[in-house]
């Protein structure tokens, strides 16, 4: 059983920083992942694609939305992957959810096993 646990999310100044975690727990990611993304949800907005890293080889992906003040990196040896969220907006505010797959993509339906999400609240 695969279980992805996010933290980190909180309630933020617009122009602040806040750094959110993804761990796995059950089996490895490499296991079971080529890629972890993470995606977020704005209140009725659709789910939205953020960053990706693919578990070997760290190559990473960026929404253009995002590219240039977040930055996605991951620990093998604690299994975890990390959102790095500099010069937040008020439109980064969502619910922001880790994700497994077994392939690097943006599309979430391509990933199998997601976290329960994390609320992130940029203040203006």
């Amino acid at each position: 059983q695969v279980q992805l646990v996010e933290s980190g999310g909180g309630l933020v100044q617009a122009g602040g920083s806040l750094r959110l975690s993804c761990a796995a727990s059950g089996r490895t990611f490499s296991n079971y992942a080529i890629a972890i993304g993470w995606f977020r949800q704005a209140p009725g907005k659709a789910r939205e694609f953020v960053a990706r890293v693919t578990w070997t080889l760290a190559n990473t992906y960026y929404a253009a939305s995002v590219k240039g003040r977040f930055t996605i990196s991951r620990d093998n040896a604690k299994n975890t992957v990390y959102l790095q969220m500099n010069s937040l907006k008020p439109e980064d505010t969502a619910v922001y959810y880790c994700a497994a797959g077994p392939t690097a993509t943006i599309s979430a339906a391509q990933y199998n096993y997601w976290g329960q999400g994390t609320q992130v609240t940029v203040s203006s």
